[in-house]
């Protein structure tokens, strides 16, 4: 028989987190397809439906806390017993009770390793709590891992730092190029500047920087320019602060909630990117709307620097400096703006680019063949 590999990604059933578990699932069967059978732990099978993988369906496990701690330090173990993988790789954050020749735990919420504020954990008091239970969870059984996955430096020099681990490897996400986002023509002196945050209302996100900015632009007279948002003032306690705050500026237009291909239309339509969020997994508006090689305002933090990597059309601006940003801002309203070229820092071993290189690097380093050990300490 085959040896087998354990795939857990129970909790992960939209948006990002959802693909990038598709997106393993694919490589990890064109890769290892042959040699090991692949067995799926997963929400409902038709929101992977990757061919060549046995499913095991837990559609509950969404409905409560209880629920998920249960599933991975109670019924993981009686899984492992049933099935004895040979690899356990778990792709929500959490590192199971299991019972397997090799756990690997994929980690992509870095909360655990943000500082909120009182007034942002009033704002949005899930996150807030999120915040704490995160970070203990990423402790849970941690040490049993073989490796711990992350998508960028930054959060594996945290992980390093919090939990004095060194079996980090920085694995860089697959993003497929944005069809939709094609390069328009450049902007025409005169016409309506528009810059585009697509973020939700989470106080992470820092729209109250971009939208301070605004308010000193309209006050020193600064026309023609639009901010466009996909805020939803009914969402959340943070979107209705934020409406309630900044709805009387002129210059911007909130959305609210759009769809992806929406999202995809308006980066080809608009003159520039502007992400002021101060956490990001990876920061993915970022990767998308360098397909279209117009400029970006980012925020001048390790991930933003990351996810970028290299480019000819960026500027950067301190997370808590309104005033610099909104000359930023009137720069590229009028055209002065010098855009930099940044060329991305090379990212220390263990590294692998894609899945494809992750596969190759976990195989050559025997992760996926070696004698079976009880994994109860």
């Amino acid at each position: 028989m085959k040896p087998s590999i354990v795939v857990s990604g129970v909790n992960l059933v939209d948006f990002g987190p959802l693909s990038v578990f598709r997106d393993a699932l694919q490589s990890l069967v064109q890769h290892c397809g042959s040699s090991h059978e692949i067995i799926a732990l997963v929400h409902t099978e038709a929101l992977v439906a990757v061919p060549g993988i046995t499913y095991l369906e837990f559609p509950k496990i969404k409905r409560s806390w209880f629920r998920r701690l249960h599933f991975e330090y109670v019924e993981s173990l009686k899984i492992s017993k049933r099935l004895q993988p040979d690899v356990w790789i778990a792709m929500d954050n959490a590192t199971p009770r299991v019972q397997c020749q090799r756990q690997i735990v994929y980690c992509h919420n870095p909360s655990p390793f943000y500082r909120f504020r009182w007034k942002e954990a009033f704002l949005d008091p899930k996150f807030g709590l999120f915040t704490l239970f995160y970070r203990f969870l990423y402790r849970v059984f941690l040490r049993r891992n073989s490796a711990v996955i992350v998508q960028q430096d930054w959060i594996r020099k945290a992980f390093q730092k919090l939990y004095g681990i060194t079996n980090v490897i920085v694995a860089k996400p697959t993003v497929d190029a944005v069809e939709n986002s094609l390069t328009s023509s450049s902007h025409v002196i005169g016409d309506t500047y528009r810059f585009f945050f697509p973020a939700l209302s989470r106080t992470f996100k820092n729209h109250e920087l971009l939208l301070e900015s605004v308010r000193l632009l309209e006050h020193r007279g600064i026309r023609g320019f639009e901010v466009i948002l996909t805020v939803n003032a009914t969402s959340n306690r943070c979107g209705a602060d934020l409406y309630r705050r900044y709805s009387t500026l002129c210059s911007v237009r909130w959305l609210g909630n759009i769809s992806r291909d929406r999202v995809y239309e308006l980066y080809g339509e608009v003159d520039c990117l502007i992400f002021p969020s101060k956490l990001e997994t990876w920061g993915l508006p970022l990767t998308e709307f360098k397909t279209t090689g117009k400029p970006i305002l980012a925020v001048d933090l390790p991930y933003a620097h990351e996810t970028i990597g290299s480019y000819d059309r960026v500027a950067f601006f301190d997370v808590e400096d309104a005033a610099e940003l909104s000359i930023l801002m009137e720069d590229a309203i009028s055209g002065l703006q010098s855009w930099r070229t940044v060329v991305a820092d090379p990212i220390p071993e263990p590294y692998a680019k894609d899945w494809a290189a992750l596969w190759e690097l976990l195989i050559s380093q025997n992760s996926f063949g070696v004698p079976i050990v009880e994994n109860d300490r």
